[in-house]
């Protein structure tokens, strides 16, 4: 379960995030000072298991006694790895980028809308899950090299779902890159997971502990673009009343990811460039440049060899951000993760939905390999939960598959040549039955070998072993009835 330490001294307001947190399923406990919420952390270290230690801090700036930023600087030395989220009432860019250059995570304003609190809470553990992994991924590392053996079998990140070939070599990429301090460039078609690739290369980086900071160059005009990576200052323009920082300066000794690179207006590729080289920035309306310590990760899905070639990219900077290329794969070509992808989806759907998980038919995973998924992983998400929210049981089913996907199926697949009004669950469900029987059969009981051969997880095989009443049948593995 995911757990939350509040750190605050209004009473009323640590109820509130409280009674949002349990709803969402997470456990929460509190602290009414900096001085409480160390020393209750503190305790957790030494007495909690892994599981049992507080896996997100939200944190507020001004108390009294030990404040915001001491009781960071704390909870650092305690747990490096810890993210911190602050909270604060009184709300500024530069208390902002103070707070994200002395390692908070992110930074919320009191009082915080209930679904951005919950979205950046998620977000902090799962980068805290993130940095815990890069640290055991270091460690196999050096226990690898003491040994003399390699460390490359070792998961980078467990958001990286998939054992194919295809995924195999993006995660051994990530493993030998991650450590470096090579600007990557992440190429692929949409909804690949190239933002995962990028966030999994932060995790794996010695910059980990510091700050990841994201922009979209396709979702923003060309004159707010370029403020918002290299910030301006005070009267450069109208309506500029104060400085701001830019997206180089707030990833300062972090990772910056530049998505849609391909996007980026030529104007804004040559100071880009210069970022690059020289490791400086020059604000909008600024006189002097500023020095910047960032590593830069970018992705694009064009081709932008032929955009060097039409003349809206320039061939220097594209040589300046690909000193290593990792391709992220797409969902056609690693056919094979299909059945973890949608036992991991399913149940981050479900979570969303506030649904339990449902089984998932061998027949539902065979409808699924004949459709090309043109729009990849981010498609099969959204296919999966328009099936989460048809199903009318706990098992999701071929019909409850769009007809773009049942279409697609190949001559002599389950459901080729049948209309999907047609289907009788009855008759789909006899069909699963037998087919379990005899990969039991084939496999000698054996659940974890006939799971694998079916292309489900052992917990969906379990959970249908016991709805077709099978759990008489022996496992060899434990000599015990299957349950």
């Amino acid at each position: 379960m995911k757990r939350l330490c509040i750190i605050d001294d209004e009473p009323g307001h640590r109820l509130m995030v409280r009674a949002i947190m349990e709803d969402a399923g997470w456990e929460v406990v509190e602290a009414g000072s900096g001085q409480e919420g160390v020393a209750l952390l503190r305790e957790e270290l030494h007495t909690a298991g892994t599981a049992g230690r507080s896996g997100v801090v939200l944190l507020d700036m001004r108390m009294p006694g030990l404040d915001g930023r001491q009781t960071l600087e704390a909870l650092q030395r305690l747990r490096p790895e810890l993210p911190v989220v602050m909270l604060t009432a009184y709300g500024s860019v530069d208390v902002a980028v103070e707070a994200m250059k002395r390692g908070a995570f992110d930074f919320l304003t009191k009082p915080a809308d209930n679904e951005e609190l919950l979205a950046t809470l998620e977000k902090a553990h799962e980068y805290g899950r993130l940095l815990s992994e890069s640290a055991a991924l270091a460690r196999g590392a050096m226990d690898g090299a003491a040994l003399g053996g390699a460390a490359m079998d070792i998961e980078p990140c467990r958001t990286l779902v998939g054992e194919s070939p295809a995924m195999r070599e993006v995660k051994e990429l990530i493993a030998r890159a991650g450590p470096s301090e090579a600007t990557i460039l992440i190429l692929g078609e949409s909804g690949t997971g190239k933002e995962l690739i990028a966030e999994a290369l932060h995790a794996a980086s010695r910059r980990a502990a510091m700050p990841m900071i994201k922009i979209n160059c396709a979702a923003l005009p060309e004159q707010l673009l370029e403020s918002e990576l290299f910030g301006y200052k005070k009267g450069a323009f109208t309506g500029a009343v104060k400085d701001k920082p830019g997206r180089f300066v707030l990833a300062d000794g972090g990772t910056l990811f530049l998505d849609e690179i391909g996007e980026l207006p030529m104007t804004v590729q040559a100071k880009l460039l210069r970022a690059l080289q020289e490791r400086v920035v020059e604000p909008l309306g600024g006189v002097k440049p500023v020095p910047v310590d960032v590593r830069v990760l970018a992705a694009t899905n064009k081709d932008l060899a032929q955009a060097i070639a039409e003349g809206t990219f320039r061939e220097d900077l594209y040589f300046r951000l690909n000193i290593l290329e990792i391709t992220a794969p797409p969902l056609r070509e690693r056919l094979q993760d299909l059945p973890l992808l949608t036992s991991h989806l399913l149940d981050k759907l479900a979570r969303k939905n506030r649904r339990a998980a449902p089984a998932v038919s061998s027949m539902f995973l065979e409808a699924l390999r004949p459709y090309p998924w043109p729009g990849n992983v981010r498609e099969l998400e959204n296919v999966l939960e328009r099936a989460l929210i048809l199903a009318s049981a706990d098992m999701l089913q071929p019909a409850q598959l769009p007809p773009r996907v049942l279409e697609a199926q190949r001559p002599g697949a389950v459901m080729a040549g049948m209309q999907t009004a047609a289907i009788s669950p009855a008759l789909l469900e006899e069909a699963e039955r037998e087919a379990i029987v005899k990969a039991l059969d084939a496999h000698g009981g054996h659940r974890e070998r006939t799971a694998q051969a079916l292309g489900i997880s052992r917990r969906t095989l379990q959970y249908k072993i016991s709805r077709y009443g099978l759990t008489k049948r022996r496992d060899p593995a434990d000599n015990e009835p299957l349950q």
